[in-house]
């Protein structure tokens, strides 16, 4: 190889390297716990479930994000439960009279669900998003501290998404 074409090779993979970096905004140290993360998630076990992470914003339907097991985060759906069949986990008073739990408590909480989609987008006027429905029948919790969701260096104000929701817009 050429000392102008391996020049070239190198300054390619730097901007390549750059550019990731730039894009993702994350130090050595997070992008390596993304790929840790990564490793663990394709070698869950698969079955007839989801896995989901409770997601809870004051005042709104929406339960959390759904996603099959072995797929990243990022493929996860945002829902509403349909409780016809299963109440949701943690199902409590939004403002409990004892001071003890309220509704929401298991913010970030990752279980097992089964269920199925309905096919049916149910609308949240509170969030003013359009959400897959899904049909709850059992949960168990798997993790009470999974820790971050996308990346690891979200912050979550406890109003808002942490990305856009694709196809989500009344």
């Amino acid at each position: 190889m050429s000392p102008r074409v391996a020049i070239s090779a190198l300054f390619l993979l730097l901007s390549v390297f750059i550019t990731g970096c730039e894009t993702t905004g994350l130090s050595p140290q997070q992008a390596l716990s993304v790929d840790v993360r990564r490793r663990q998630i394709a070698m869950e076990p698969r079955g007839d479930f989801y896995v989901g992470r409770r997601f809870y914003i004051d005042h709104t339907h929406l339960w959390g994000y759904l996603r099959s097991p072995g797929q990243d985060w990022n493929t996860a759906k945002l829902v509403i439960m349909n409780e016809r069949y299963q109440k949701i986990p943690n199902r409590l008073p939004e403002q409990p009279s004892d001071g003890g739990y309220a509704y929401g408590d298991d913010h970030n909480t990752e279980y097992r669900i089964w269920g199925r989609y309905t096919g049916r987008k149910v609308f949240d006027p509170n969030s003013n998003l359009v959400l897959p429905e899904f049909e709850l029948r059992r949960w168990e919790v798997s993790n009470a501290s999974p820790g971050w969701l996308f990346k690891p260096n979200e912050r979550f104000n406890g109003s808002q998404l942490l990305r856009a929701e694709p196809g989500s817009t009344p």
